[in-house]
């Protein structure tokens, strides 16, 4: 399981740098782009990419965005009692309905496992879909992507950034991990320091 790739799906919403969000997957593109990024994760949920590529068209690109929203829904769920990212208080689905999207989406692609055992390696276990419809098995493997993360213990240690302006969902790899990255943790104190001596003024 690749929990970093249902995160990399949250994460396409993002702080655009001006105290705005932008949608890396805002068009087909984007999504597009975003696929060749996510590359090596992808091919344990949707097999080979090389179709996927040159197969985006608009339909793709809202199925894959509505997993997105359901994911992000359930990620608001799974952060409680803190708050959800920002950019999700007014675009969240009711939870019944982001899961019912997400197991409807995963299961549009029946699939099988796969063993791999290179003989100076380690097993692997790879899913195969069984359509040569690429916007489906995209679409289905990103849903099961966010089901077995969001059923995993990460779940347990998924967070919001709180940071100034950031809108990622992170999963917090250390005990005093307080933000998503550095950058985040380096705008939060500059903020802390600002209101304190314009407190003091």
């Amino acid at each position: 399981m690749s929990p970093h790739l249902a995160l990399a799906l949250a994460s396409t919403i993002r702080h655009d740098g001006n105290g705005g969000v932008a949608d890396d997957l805002g068009d087909v593109a984007g999504l597009t782009a975003w696929l060749r990024e996510q590359a090596e994760p992808l091919r344990e949920y949707v097999g080979g990419l090389d179709a996927l590529a040159s197969a985006v068209e608009e339909r793709t690109r809202l199925d894959v965005v509505a997993v997105r929203r359901a994911a992000r829904t359930l990620f608001a769920v799974a952060v409680r009692p803190g708050p959800p990212s920002r950019a999700d208080s007014s675009s969240l689905l009711s939870p019944p309905e982001a899961v019912d999207r997400l197991n409807q989406a995963a299961a549009a692609l029946p699939v099988r496992p796969v063993l791999s055992w290179a003989q100076e390696g380690a097993p692997t276990l790879t899913w195969h879909g069984e359509t040569a419809d690429a916007g489906l098995r995209l679409s289905a493997g990103l849903a099961r992507a966010a089901i077995e993360f969001l059923a995993s213990p990460a779940r347990d240690l998924l967070r919001a950034c709180p940071a100034p302006r950031c809108v990622r969902y992170f999963v917090k790899d250390h005990p005093r991990q307080e933000w998503c990255k550095p950058s985040c943790g380096n705008r939060a104190r500059v903020a802390r320091h600002y209101q304190r001596h314009t407190a003091a003024r």
